[in-house]
C-alpha cells in the first residue's frame, strides 16, 4: 500500500519511470528498518514477540565501547545483546537465546516459518543458551564472533501459564561493510538520473 500510495502522490508532477523510482527509494529503507522482529522505532529498538516486547540493543565493548546497535555489527569480536523486558510476565519465564549461520535464500527476510522449515539447527548453531527468568527484566548474552557473516539470532519465549511458545526472529550481519540505510535512496535516485540522462539523449550522440 505504501508503495502504491507514493506513486499517486507524486504521479501528476513526474515522469512515470521516475515516479516509481522515487517510490522505491522511500519504500525500501522503511523495508529495511521493519525486516525480522527488530524494529527501530527512531528512539531505540523493540523486539516482538508476539505480545511480548523488549528493548534490544547490541554492544561490541572491546572495539566499540558504548555504541549501540539494533542488528548489523561492524566488527568480528565480543559482542553483548541486551533485552530490557517491557512486560513484566517475561520476568518469570526463561528465555532460549540462539544464534544461528544465516544460509537461507531469503537472506533479511528470513522468518520464523523458514526456521522451521530447516529442521535441526544443531549444524547451523554459532551459540545456544537458556537464561533463567530475571527478575529484574534484564537479559544479558555475551557472545564473541569469530568469524564475519550473515546470522540470525532467535529468541524463544514460553508463555507464563499457558502452553503457548512465541518466538523472534532477527537476521543480522557481523564484519563490515555495512551500508547505511541513508545509502540505498540515494544509489537508486542516482540510477533514476542516469536513466532519464541516456532516455533524452538523441539517437547517435556520444555517452
Amino acid at each position: 500500500m505504501f508503495l502504491s500510495d507514493t506513486c499517486t502522490n507524486i504521479r501528476t508532477s513526474l515522469p512515470g519511470h521516475l515516479v516509481v523510482l522515487m517510490a522505491i527509494a522511500l519504500w525500501f529503507p522503511a523495508q529495511l528498518h521493519a525486516h525480522g522482529s527488530v524494529v527501530d522505532g527512531g528512539d531505540g529498538c523493540t523486539i516482538q514477540m508476539d505480545f511480548y516486547s523488549a528493548h534490544f540493543t547490541v554492544f561490541q565493548p572491546e572495539t566499540r565501547q558504548h555504541r549501540e546497535y539494533c542488528e548489523d555489527l561492524p566488527d568480528v569480536t565480543e559482542s553483548v545483546f541486551v533485552m530490557e523486558y517491557l512486560h513484566n510476565s517475561l520476568r518469570e519465564v526463561p528465555i532460549e537465546f540462539r544464534i544461528i549461520r544465516n544460509t537461507s535464500e531469503l537472506g533479511r527476510f528470513v522468518k520464523w516459518s523458514d526456521i522451521e522449515q530447516m529442521g535441526d539447527l544443531s549444524d547451523l548453531t554459532v551459540f545456544y543458551q537458556t537464561v533463567s527468568p530475571q527478575p529484574d527484566g534484564v537479559l544479558t548474552v555475551l557472545h564473541e564472533f569469530r568469524e564475519p557473516g550473515d546470522y540470525v539470532g532467535i529468541v524463544v519465549a514460553p508463555h507464563p501459564t499457558q502452553p503457548q511458545v512465541y518466538h523472534a526472529v532477527f537476521p543480522f550481519r557481523v564484519g563490515g561493510p555495512l551500508i547505511p540505510v541513508w545509502f540505498w535512496p540515494i544509489a537508486v535516485m542516482a540510477a533514476g538520473a542516469v536513466i532519464i540522462r541516456r532516455r533524452r539523449k538523441p539517437a547517435g550522440s556520444p555517452m
